[in-house]
């Protein structure tokens, strides 16, 4: 995802202030602050503990600030419950499992070490998502050498529609 923040202007990354050791209150303030600051619908982009920041968010986000955003794309939703869920992260668990309120796809791999196929598979379902399952890609993560990544940024334009 970094590299289709570089090679496409209208991608932008919502600057948390800690990545070792989140705090979820935190990261659904920043992405709040983020989405308010909008002038044009978006699409948002999470990967892994991010999954359940949007969760969190919709919970508690303003009505006006859902209908800013088109759709999510969901990349490698780590399982926030699970016994393999890093330590650092705080405040992610329970996962949120409800319907959000805009389009979504679930991107997941068969040999995440973060979440089962299973759990990826019930995450998709309640959140009301399209499922994609991209193989053997790990993490689905900077090791996984996928790069740019054409798969997911077409997944990514196809949540856009008219969001550009």
């Amino acid at each position: 995802m970094t590299y289709w923040e570089r090679q496409d202007p209208t991608c932008h990354r919502v600057l948390q202030t800690e990545w070792d050791t989140p705090r979820c209150e935190d990261w659904v303030s920043k992405l709040n602050e983020a989405v308010a600051e909008l002038a044009h619908p978006a699409v948002l982009v999470a990967h892994s503990s991010a999954c359940a920041l949007v969760g969190h968010w919709v919970v508690s986000a303003p009505s006006q600030h859902l209908h800013r955003i088109r759709g999510a794309l969901l990349v490698a939703p780590s399982d926030t419950e699970a016994t393999a869920y890093p330590m650092g992260p705080t405040g992610f668990a329970p996962m949120p499992l409800m319907r959000l309120p805009f389009r979504t796809i679930v991107v997941t791999s068969v040999n995440d070490v973060y979440v089962t196929p299973e759990r990826a598979s019930d995450f998709a379902r309640a959140w009301g998502s399209e499922l994609v399952e991209i193989g053997a890609a790990g993490h689905i993560n900077s090791a996984s050498g996928l790069r740019d990544w054409p798969q997911g940024y077409v997944l990514l334009q196809s949540l856009r529609g008219s969001a550009q």
